[in-house]
């Protein structure tokens, strides 16, 4: 049976619908008024609050921590600086995507992946000789998606750092109400937007305090259907509803590279071997090119 987020006793509070659906064990509202209008209406014009908690998190520390990473995903992780956050796939041995998500780097030796699906074991597999630990910590951190032309105003009012500077895809860490926290400037919507990682203990607390600073800017709790009207709008994919991970495939055709899901621009064919990249033949080159799932890629064409 699912169970409630960390954040359940606020949520449940508030969905009056009694919408519900299950992601990864967790039970999160789908809408939590009878219609979700008006939670997709707070996304783009004003603020929404969206419980992320039940993605799947991943702690990599260590000396090889970074080439471990740079090993299971498609983008270039040794270009990725301390405090960066990186969207990008990972492949099974045949260049097919099992997964997409986000790595952060958080220390010179200290990497977070953050996705839909469990990959403890796959993680692990590719770790086999390699100075690293890896941690499931997906009961231990929770996860708030505060999305919407105000989130910074909202949020700027709640930590005690300035926030203005804080590019897209960059990651800091401050405090709530004296609560360590990890803010990203990520998210799902395709508006401005922000993600909050803190410790499961504080989720209460942190709830109470993002909603009484977005009070006067119109904030709303928001469910997975208004969540997906946005990110349809923004033309981000969902693993299991735009396209099938390759592990549950069920035939061949089934299975996509990331070129063929257009997340060609993730993969970054110029960093040293990946799972997934194969280098041509050496009577099949013609240039400076490699191969990813039998597709024949120039490199020029997809630079960075």
């Amino acid at each position: 049976m699912p169970i409630g987020t960390p954040f359940h006793s606020r949520t449940s509070a508030l969905c009056v619908s009694q919408n519900w659906r299950a992601w990864s064990g967790y039970f999160v509202a789908s809408s939590y008024d009878v219609l979700h209008d008006y939670e997709y209406h707070a996304i783009r014009n004003s603020a929404a609050l969206i419980d992320v908690s039940p993605l799947y998190k991943y702690d990599v520390r260590g000396q090889d921590a970074l080439k471990l990473v740079n090993r299971v995903i498609t983008r270039d992780a040794m270009k990725c600086a301390v405090g960066q956050a990186i969207y990008t796939c990972l492949c099974d041995a045949e260049g097919k995507v099992i997964q997409d998500g986000t790595v952060f780097r958080l220390a010179k030796d200290q990497c977070r992946f953050h996705l839909a699906d469990p990959s403890l074991r796959w993680l692990k597999l590719n770790a086999v000789g390699m100075d690293v630990t890896i941690e499931e910590i997906s009961e231990q951190v929770a996860a708030l998606a505060l999305q919407g032309p105000n989130s910074l105003r909202i949020l700027q009012q709640a930590v005690d750092v300035d926030l203005n500077g804080l590019r897209f895809f960059r990651i800091t860490a401050c405090h709530i109400d004296n609560i360590p926290v990890i803010i990203s400037r990520t998210g799902y919507t395709g508006d401005l937007g922000y993600e909050i990682w803190l410790g499961s203990e504080h989720a209460e607390r942190i709830w109470d305090v993002l909603t009484e600073a977005g009070r006067d800017f119109g904030i709303k709790p928001a469910g997975m259907l208004a969540l997906d009207v946005a990110r349809l709008e923004a033309g981000f994919i969902l693993l299991e509803v735009d396209y099938i991970g390759v592990e549950r495939a069920l035939i061949p055709s089934q299975k996509y590279s990331p070129f063929e899901i257009s997340l060609g621009w993730t993969v970054d064919l110029k960093k040293e071997h990946f799972f997934g990249c194969k280098p041509l033949r050496e009577e099949d080159k013609r240039g400076p090119s490699r191969r990813i799932v039998g597709l024949e890629i120039d490199l020029q064409r997809y630079e960075n």
